[in-house]
């Protein structure tokens, strides 16, 4: 039975009204796994680290999408709880027709200056030629991957949370099995798992498009609109935190491939790359999470229920808490198997791989809190606010532990660095849910 954003949650509708937003970011992060798995293991370890060493600057064009989805979602979630419903599609329709737009010229822009990116990353010789090989066939389906993480959230506010985590698999199983096919069976390399996630990319944003184009059951569809500048304008500054959040994190990846090369080397940077595509698998779970329930927060801020937005505030921290234990307590287990899946054929790479990860992994009992936080105003339409706690703890804080920690521990020191910042992180993330509760009554 579907849940409207109107209702009442209990811990049983709130997680079951998230859980499709939980799965679709889980197996989201586990299809982009894929690409990695038969890359080290069909294809090997340069093409491996190129991947990695190349993957933070193609992210960079995706976080349009990520900034439009959430801060666009928001102010359609909030318009739809104040009952007008033209309006809101009117919007929707107008994000979604300016994001196809920037998503062309951004794949034009990336296709051309790749080569030199890549060099400035430090990539020379075959690590060079397999960075602009992958990125280029990745950024041809730049505009659906856009939109593919646009509409992840504009499918919640649809009120069709299961209908996105459909067209995520979709494009997941499209992804598995082209990957196998093109790396593993036809022996096609590199350039097989480039195209297998493009095809990928284009089912996961094509598909939501023609479903909006066409006569639907949801809350939203595609109209004729006109140019409204300040929602545009209220988009991009409401969901500049998601944005920041995502440029970040490609910013911060760059910084690390830089502090990996120097203390560790290829192996350091393959290392990491197993890290991260395993760290997403276990942070998905927060990010869905916080993407599921922004568009209730939204709603019921823009209905003025205050009693909801208390209760919605509540069980989020009691439901986030017992994630951040089971999370941290998982990877803890499972990091000397989930290393030996990728780089079992490399011993001491294995070895690094799994003591980096074993380390990393403790910031996932704070972290989850910061994320929700930045979603959370975000949804209240408080831009500053996400923005600025999305800038500490992704930018600022991480930059100054990767460049400080390592002088002190090494490579440990890298390892731990994210750790380091989220704790300083969730003292900015208490101290704002503290001073603004007065403002929007969710304690």
């Amino acid at each position: 039975m579907k849940i409207p954003l109107s209702a009442h949650f209990t811990y049983a509708k709130l997680i079951r009204f998230t859980i499709p937003s939980v799965i679709m970011m889980i197996f989201t992060s586990i299809y982009g796994v894929v690409d990695g798995l038969f890359v080290s293991n069909f294809v090997g370890k340069t093409p491996f680290a190129a991947i990695n060493l190349i993957m933070p600057f193609l992210m960079l064009f995706g976080t349009i999408g990520f900034m439009i989805g959430t801060g666009g979602s928001a102010l359609v979630a909030k318009t739809l709880g104040q009952g007008e419903a033209q309006k809101a599609n009117r919007l929707f329709s107008m994000l979604v027709s300016i994001s196809l737009v920037f998503g062309v010229v951004l794949s034009v822009v990336g296709i051309l200056f790749l080569r030199p990116i890549a060099q400035f990353l430090g990539a020379e010789g075959a690590m060079l030629e397999d960075c602009v090989t992958y990125g280029r066939i990745i950024l041809i389906s730049l505009t659906a991957f856009i939109l593919q993480n646009e509409f992840q959230s504009f499918l919640i506010t649809a009120e069709k949370p299961t209908l996105g985590l459909a067209i995520t698999v979709a494009a997941g199983v499209t992804n598995i099995v082209l990957d196998a096919l093109f790396v593993a069976v036809l022996d096609w390399g590199l350039v097989g798992a480039a195209v297998a996630t493009a095809l990928s990319q284009t089912v996961g944003g094509v598909v939501p498009l023609l479903y909006f184009l066409f006569p639907n059951k949801s809350l939203l569809h595609l109209t004729g609109f006109s140019f409204d500048g300040w929602a545009l304008v209220k988009t991009c500054t409401n969901g500049a935190s998601e944005m920041l959040t995502n440029l970040s994190m490609s910013l911060v990846n760059m910084l690390y491939n830089f502090q990996l090369m120097e203390y560790a080397g290829e192996d350091g940077i393959a290392a990491y790359g197993v890290i991260m595509y395993v760290a997403f698998i276990f942070v998905a779970v927060f990010i869905g999470y916080s993407i599921g329930a922004a568009p209730i927060v939204g709603y019921h801020y823009g209905a003025g229920n205050r009693d909801e937005l208390k209760n919605l505030f509540r069980k989020s921290m009691v439901i986030l808490t017992f994630c951040s234990v089971a999370m941290t307590a998982l990877a803890e287990v499972l990091a000397l198997p989930l290393a030996r899946i990728f780089v079992g054929y490399d011993a001491a790479l294995m070895e690094m791989t799994t003591r980096g990860f074993m380390l990393y992994s403790l910031c996932f009992l704070v972290l989850g809190f910061n994320i929700y936080a930045s979603s959370f105003f975000t949804a209240l339409n408080d831009g500053l606010v996400s923005g600025v706690l999305s800038f500490l703890r992704t930018l600022l804080l991480q930059i100054a532990t990767i460049l400080l920690m390592p002088m002190i521990w090494g490579l440990d020191g890298i390892w731990l660095a994210i750790v380091a910042s989220e704790l300083m992180a969730l003292g900015v993330t208490v101290f704002c849910f503290w001073k603004f509760k007065g403002k929007y009554h969710y304690m």
